[in-house]
């Protein structure tokens, strides 16, 4: 009976946190706010004619664990009688029961950024290194311009565009993130020019506060939260207020700046008492309508402040920043995420799980696991990401959201927050290997290479679709500024604060759960930590990792380290080495534990196969059945096509039979073919089956992959070539790299060139595709012309008028040697503008094979991720 009971009394608990929906018809709880409703549960409480159901139920009306007094100050005077006073009071010492709520003490401990450096040859470093020039590029005047505006002090400088804008409502959130950025980032590197720029920032909003004097702190003036407060339109303006407060609690943490913590509690009790005011003026329902506006992680970064101080209207504020009605839905286990703006409600999970680690309240720790589950099952594209034109869609119905518009930046950026969160609770390696997954693909994919300061804002997962060509499309230093940037220059300043976490007790543990390049200066185990990571290849089927240990500094101390084995890897080929012994190993999904008393001639070796795999969208429609994923351990491969996304699977499972990788001799073949005339150089270009001059492209464009060739000779070893000089007198192919299988092919003299199918090419045909490469015909110092094998005497020419759109053809020598036909058959071989990735495939397609690699690599090209797999050959 007693737990029949205690189990009536949380579905109490939960109804009491359904409250903004159990009444109404359709979905009151969205990120637009919506007049003040009679339907509400609180109007039925406050109507109800039964009284013990009203004293039960108003007991758990409001899930707030909290400090008595500081509650009692919200008490709404303008709504609530007198005599139910008491009952507003009393239902938080019910909640908390006689000692209240304990803070959870038994996670993983997150390890110092200080303590951790990236690999200068690592892929994550160089998306680091890009950020960090990003960062230094900007300028304190314009980035403090708008809050100097507001604060009606001078404004040198320019201000930025984009979301900064002096006339944009989000003006300010920018700042924000790059106060925690910058301090990340400077945790990070430790580059003194980066923490001077950054304490200046810090500084400058000083001024603007102190010149205020409310401890209002903010780019836009404070009509904006008179608008929010009144259910008027208004662009989230806690949105932005968030940003500033994490970026000045990060400012604190992570470079001791205690000004930023003084400013950060000032302006928490400006807003602490706009809240109050709102509640004891109109009524808590107005206030929890308001949240209906996006808000941010409000609630997340005030659990983070109290937990730092230990104040209590901090934990007060928090709780107001709950939003009820959404967390209830979680709370009792629905699956309604179906039209909430994703960005908008991510971020208030992350402060439900923060409730929980600072209250140990359970029921958010469920709230939160529950969450990641929904997400991850039903509304998550293989990238990791989730929603579409900034929205969560049906669940299970992915397989028709595919478009432009899909993985808004900023909600990978905290979807990986909520799993990293489980996995410090838990140590599960599922959500390691989530948290892995989003990373790789999600996050290092919206960088557009070594560029600074460009990034996207959604990452299109359509057929056929590019980074480029999406809404937004790629960003600009100084003049986009959305909310991706925002979360992007965070995201590349802290690559390595989930790479390891320690566990404290006798024996201390550290668990290495993301394979990079890096170092970590471990304390409580008193060594340096060294993790080599092997580049990754399609031709070599495994990750190589090896561990060493320098800087030994408590020897003899015993610790345990737990190396990952992540669910992509296989069995078969695993492998552990310690020193010259082999490891026995648990089963996949696990960590590998290793207890020792580690020293500087230790070394731990760990080799994990890698394979191919298939993985279907999200949908539960037998048509979309065959709408599939291709990964290649954690990265998930792009095939390279404009639109053409079928692929024809053999009747055997083996994926080896119709995918198989790029061999590292490829690279060194590839060539593009230029050609100068009247100052201007142009290259040989695929143009839809056709070959044309074009103008030098940029690199990372499809402009670039068409302008690539792969030289295929059988009479050149690629490995021993010092030069293209080394074709000279061999026969070639011409193979684009982006169409592998097709090849260059002549129709004749006097035709324009074209592309042959090789796997299907007649035996004229394949002649027709061969060419000997012979020196320049105008005798110039490294330049080639391209006789034919099967018509001696005619060669690849560009026309006697060279221009962009040019149509090659294949011309024959006259007897006398036209001037112009001896310049429009000489070309140039240089470097390819394409490139192979390491991680490269060729999968066949229904109509042409297609060149895969993973999507992280690609910047401007044409691509697809699903694609429809057609059964059989």
């Amino acid at each position: 009976m007693e737990n029949y009971f205690n189990s009536f009394k949380l579905f109490l608990i939960l109804i009491s946190m359904f409250s903004c929906t159990v009444f109404v018809v359709g979905k009151e709880c969205t990120n637009v706010p919506t007049q003040l409703s009679s339907h509400t549960l609180r109007y039925q409480l406050l109507s109800s004619k039964n009284e013990s159901w009203r004293e039960e139920m108003f007991s758990h009306y409001h899930l707030t664990p909290t400090d008595d007094s500081a509650w009692s100050n919200l008490f709404p005077r303008k709504i609530l009688k007198e005599e139910e006073k008491m009952n507003w009071e009393m239902m938080y010492r019910s909640l908390k029961g006689p000692d209240g709520f304990k803070k959870g003490n038994n996670f993983l401990k997150e390890v110092s950024l200080h303590d951790v450096r990236l690999n200068s040859h690592s892929f994550h470093f160089r998306a680091q290194q890009t950020n960090l020039e990003y960062l230094l590029m900007l300028d304190v005047d314009s980035l403090v311009w708008s809050f100097r505006k507001t604060a009606n002090l001078s404004t040198p400088g320019k201000p930025y565009g984009g979301w900064e804008d002096p006339t944009v409502e989000l003006r300010g959130h920018f700042v924000g993130h790059y106060l925690s950025a910058s301090a990340q980032m400077w945790a990070s590197t430790h580059n003194d020019t980066l923490h001077e720029k950054m304490s200046v920032v810090v500084s400058a909003l000083e001024d603007c506060q102190k010149e205020m004097g409310t401890g209002y702190l903010s780019a836009f003036p404070s009509e904006l939260f008179d608008r929010f407060e009144s259910i008027k339109p208004v662009w989230a303006p806690y949105y932005t207020i968030h940003k500033i407060l994490a970026g000045l609690l990060d400012q604190y943490t992570l470079a001791n700046n205690n000004e930023a913590l003084r400013m950060m509690i000032w302006m928490v009790e400006y807003f602490s008492n706009r809240v109050q005011n709102v509640i004891a003026k109109y009524s808590i329902e107005r206030h929890w309508k308001s949240l209906n506006e996006e808000t941010g992680g409000m609630n997340d970064v005030l659990y983070n402040l109290y937990s730092i101080t230990g104040d209590q209207k901090h934990l007060v504020l928090a709780h107001l920043f709950d939003k009820p009605c959404f967390l209830g839905l979680l709370a009792v286990q629905a699956d309604s995420l179906s039209g909430f703006h994703a960005n908008t409600h991510i971020p208030i999970v992350i402060g439900a799980q923060m409730r929980y680690e600072v209250t140990g309240d359970p029921l958010y720790k469920a709230i939160g696991t529950y969450f990641m589950e929904v997400v991850n099952s039903s509304h998550t594209y293989a990238t990791g990401g989730t929603s579409v034109d900034e929205f969560w869609s049906d669940p299970k119905r992915l397989a028709s959201s595919l478009k432009r518009e899909n993985e808004e930046s900023c909600t990978t950026y905290n979807m990986l927050k909520v799993s990293r969160n489980l996995f410090r609770w838990t140590k599960e390696v599922a959500y390691a290997d989530y948290y892995e997954r989003a990373l790789t693909n999600g996050v290092l994919s919206i960088q557009r290479g070594t560029d600074p300061g460009v990034m996207i804002y959604m990452l299109p997962l359509g057929h056929g679709e590019s980074k480029a060509r999406s809404y937004h499309g790629w960003g600009t230093k100084f003049q986009s500024f959305w909310c991706c940037y925002g979360t992007g220059i965070e995201s590349f300043s802290k690559l390595g604060d989930s790479i390891y976490f320690e566990e404290e007790g006798d024996i201390p543990g550290l668990y290495v759960i993301q394979y990079v390049a890096s170092s970590l200066k471990w304390k409580s185990g008193g060594f340096v930590l060294n993790q080599k990571v092997e580049p990754v290849a399609s031709w070599d089927p495994y990750l190589k990792v090896t561990f060493t240990f320098s800087a030994i500094e408590k020897a003899g101390l015993l610790s345990t380290l737990n190396l990952r084995l992540p669910s992509w890897t296989y069995s078969k080929g695993l492998k552990a080495t310690l020193n010259t012994d082999d490891l026995p190993l648990p089963a996949l999904g696990n960590f590998l534990s290793i207890s020792r008393k580690w020293g500087p001639d230790d070394k731990l070796i760990l080799q994990m196969p890698m394979g191919l795999r298939t993985e279907a969208v999200q949908d539960d429609r037998p048509e979309y059945a065959s709408v599939q994923a291709i990964l290649y351990g954690p990265y998930l491969l792009a095939g390279l096509t404009s639109g053409d996304w079928e692929i024809k699977r053999g009747r055997r499972n083996s994926l080896s039979d119709w995918i198989t990788p790029v061999p590292s001799t490829y690279s060194s073949q590839l060539v593009s073919v230029s050609q100068a005339s009247e100052g201007k150089e142009f290259v040989l270009t695929n143009s839809n089956n056709s070959l044309t001059m074009e103008k030098l492209p940029e690199s990372g464009t499809d402009l670039s992959l068409h302008a690539t060739f792969r030289l295929i000779s059988k009479e050149v070893n690629s490995s021993h070539l010092s030069s293209f000089t080394d074709y000279i007198g061999k026969s070639v192919m011409l193979e684009p790299i982006d169409l592998p299988g097709m090849l260059v092919v002549h129709n004749g003299p006097d035709n324009n060139l074209g592309l042959t199918n090789a796997e299907v090419a007649s035996e004229e045909d394949n002649k027709s595709s061969l060419f000997r490469v012979v020196e320049g015909l105008d005798l110039k110092d490294g330049t080639v012309s391209l006789e034919s094998e099967r018509q001696k005497g005619c060669f690849i020419f560009s026309g006697a008028t060279l221009g962009e759109g040019t149509k090659v053809q294949l011309k024959c020598e006259s007897a006398s040697k036209d001037s112009n036909f001896i310049e429009a058959a000489s070309f140039s071989f240089r470097e390819g503008f394409g490139e192979y990735h390491p991680i490269s495939f060729i999968a066949k397609g229904a109509n042409r094979n297609f060149l895969m690699m993973p999507l992280l690599s690609l910047r401007d090209e044409a691509y697809s991720v699903y694609f429809n797999f057609r059964c059989c050959i």
